[in-house]
C-alpha cells in the first residue's frame, strides 16, 4: 500500500502551515499585482549600494559623509559628493518591533498582522529578484536574529517566526532604541532597513535611527489605528495600556474629554514626525483600515519622486562641477 505524502509545511506544524497559507495569500492578492504595477520602477523602490564611481554632485542635507570627496571639495571649497552605480540586488533588513503595543487593533486587524503581511510582500518582491533579507525581532528585548538569506523557504521561515511569537501583554515599556543599537552592531554591510514599529516607546530613540541613516538607506515603516488618534462617542470604555496593564474607565460621551484625547494624539503625532525627520529617514504609514497594496504604491511614488530630484540634481550639480573644474584648471569651459 502506497504511504501517503506529507508537505514539509504539512510535516512542521500548524504555524508553518499558517506562514505557507499566509504567503500563497499576499501571492496571489498582493505581489502578483505589484509586479505588474511596479514593472520599471523596482529600481526607484529599491536601491542597491554599488560600487562604481559614476559623478559628482554638490552635498545635500542627507547624504552619506563618507562619500564626499575631499579633494574636489577643497579645490571648490565647497562640499561635494561621489555618486555611484546603483547594484541591483542588495541586502534588506527588517527590524521589526513586536512588543505589546502592536497587539492593538480597533477592527478585526492589529497592528501585528499589518506588520507581518507587510515584511511577506517586501521580503517576497526582494527574494524574487535575487536579493537577501534578514530580520531582528524585538518583544521585550532583541531575542531573534534571522540572517540574510534568499528564496521562499527563508521568507517562510521569517513569516513562521512572527506568527509564533506570544503576545507581550503587560511586559513593561518598549524602548526601541534597543533594537537600533542592536541592528548598528550587527547590519554590517549597507543595506536597505525597514524599522517597523509603532514607535510608541521611551524617549531616546531619535539619535540611535540617526546613527543607523547615516551608514544604510533606512525607512521608518510606522503601524498605527485610527482609533489611536480620534475617540468615537460609545460611552463608558475601559481602556487599558498593553504595556504596563493598568486600567481607566472613561466616558466617552463627554465631549471635551474626546477632544483632549484628540489633542494630545496630534501633539503626539507633531513629536514622532519630527523625530523622524530629524533623523533625515523616509516614512511609510501603515493603518489597520488601509490597503497594503495602495500604502506600498504610495511608497513607490515617493521614491520615485524622491529620485527625479535626485537625478535633477544631480545634473545641476554636474554643470556646476564642470564649470567650476574648468575654471580652476584654466581649461576653456
Amino acid at each position: 500500500m502506497e504511504a501517503k505524502r506529507t508537505s514539509s509545511a504539512e510535516a512542521q506544524g500548524p504555524r508553518v502551515r499558517g506562514a505557507e497559507a499566509l504567503l500563497k495569500r499576499l501571492e496571489w492578492t498582493v505581489i502578483r499585482r505589484l509586479d505588474g504595477l511596479l514593472q520599471g520602477d523596482y529600481r526607484t523602490l529599491f536601491r542597491g549600494a554599488g560600487l562604481d564611481l559614476a559623478d559628482l554632485r554638490e552635498y545635500q542635507h542627507h547624504d552619506d559623509v563618507r562619500h564626499i570627496d575631499w579633494n574636489v571639495t577643497a579645490r571648490l571649497q565647497q562640499p561635494y559628493v561621489r555618486q555611484f552605480t546603483e547594484d541591483r540586488e542588495l541586502t534588506a533588513w527588517f527590524l521589526v518591533d513586536l512588543s505589546a503595543s502592536v497587539d492593538f487593533g480597533s477592527d478585526d486587524v492589529t497592528k501585528r498582522t499589518v506588520a507581518r503581511e507587510f515584511v511577506g510582500v517586501l521580503a517576497r518582491l526582494l527574494t524574487r529578484h535575487g536579493n537577501r533579507v534578514g530580520a531582528l525581532l524585538y518583544g521585550t528585548e532583541v531575542d531573534t536574529v534571522l540572517p540574510a538569506g534568499n528564496g521562499r523557504l527563508h521568507v517562510l521561515n521569517l513569516l513562521q517566526r512572527m506568527g509564533a511569537r506570544p503576545e507581550q501583554s503587560a511586559a513593561g515599556a518598549t524602548n526601541l532604541r534597543d533594537l537600533l543599537v542592536a541592528a548598528q552592531g550587527i547590519v554590517k554591510r549597507r543595506s536597505s532597513i525597514f524599522v517597523i514599529s509603532d514607535f510608541i516607546s521611551a524617549p531616546g530613540w531619535e539619535k540611535a535611527l540617526a546613527q543607523l541613516a547615516m551608514r544604510h538607506e533606512v525607512t521608518a515603516v510606522r503601524l498605527l489605528d485610527p482609533l489611536e488618534m480620534e475617540l468615537p462617542d460609545i460611552g463608558l470604555v475601559t481602556m487599558r495600556d498593553a504595556e504596563s496593564g493598568e486600567q481607566l474607565v472613561v466616558d466617552t460621551h463627554d465631549r471635551g474629554f474626546r477632544e483632549r484625547f484628540a489633542a494630545a494624539a496630534e501633539r503626539r503625532e507633531s513629536a514622532l514626525l519630527e523625530g523622524l525627520a530629524r533623523a533625515g529617514v523616509d516614512t511609510l504609514e501603515l493603518a489597520t483600515d488601509d490597503d497594503l497594496m495602495n500604502s506600498i504604491l504610495r511608497f513607490a511614488d515617493l521614491r520615485k519622486q524622491r529620485s527625479r530630484l535626485a537625478n535633477w540634481s544631480g545634473k545641476a550639480g554636474r554643470a556646476s562641477v564642470g564649470a567650476h573644474l574648468s575654471s580652476w584648471s584654466g581649461a576653456p569651459a
